[in-house]
């Protein structure tokens, strides 16, 4: 092994994977992904490859249909690629088994939906506990662990109200929160701002890079607004299911 190789130790039951450096959390090598066969075919990704590092905020960009989800998807282990090989933390995600791609979601991966996905009946501090229950974290570290996620994003004073009672931007505060609870290495969000108005949406994106700066995470967010690509710290472009020069 060079000395700019390192060996990323993962989760029990993950083969390590070296990476090209210390800092890199994602690899993302010559992926590619189709729907459907033959003159129906959908090649939604091609040959895609790509790194991010550890505290790097990634735009994905493109308009609808140029691929971003189903890139995100295969980063996520949601969905699995055709070909290439998708590295985040030193976890292989695309040979992955399920009950592998199970802890990865659970602990590595972190996600933000435009649809908040939040549970209508749960209050916002049982929302943002889901995934610490999921991981049996016990009761009294679970609560105060949610109650500085929610004071991170900024609803400390909100934390026993359910869904209806907040904001479209609150929700996605305490979405992110909830994707935070597991402290991951990885921040998935697939236009977390595509039903809020452009002011809200700013300061989710500006909750976003704060987030992953601080925490020194990766994030990467799929998004179509300009506004919001200039808060990156760099944009890539999807074509076609292809990356482009901006």
């Amino acid at each position: 092994m060079s000395g700019r190789d390192t060996m990323v130790t993962g989760a029990a039951g993950f083969g390590g994977v070296p990476a090209t450096h210390p800092d890199e959390v994602v690899r993302v090598s010559g992926v590619s992904r189709t729907f459907g066969r033959g003159e129906h075919a959908v090649h939604a990704v091609r040959d895609v490859s790509f790194t991010a590092d550890r505290g790097e905020l990634v735009a994905i960009r493109g308009r609808s249909g140029a691929g971003k989800t189903t890139l995100l998807n295969l980063i996520g282990g949601l969905d699995r690629a055709d070909s290439g090989q998708v590295v985040v933390a030193g976890h292989e995600v695309t040979s992955a088994g399920e009950a592998e791609l199970l802890r990865l979601r659970r602990g590595t991966v972190g996600f933000v939906f435009q649809t908040f996905g939040l549970v209508p009946i749960l209050s916002a501090a049982e929302n943002v506990g889901v995934p610490l229950r999921l991981a049996q974290v016990p009761a009294a570290e679970r609560e105060q662990r949610v109650a500085v996620l929610l004071e991170l994003v900024g609803l400390g004073g909100h934390a026993a109200q359910r869904p209806y009672e907040l904001s479209g931007g609150q929700q996605q505060r305490v979405a992110v929160a909830r994707a935070l609870a597991n402290e991951p290495d990885l921040l998935i969000a697939d236009e977390p701002t595509g039903q809020l108005d452009s002011e809200t949406g700013r300061s989710i994106m500006d909750l976003l890079r704060a987030v992953v700066h601080a925490r020194g995470m990766t994030a990467l967010v799929a998004t179509h607004d300009p506004a919001l690509i200039d808060l990156a710290d760099r944009a890539l472009v999807l074509r076609d299911g292809r990356l482009v020069d901006g």
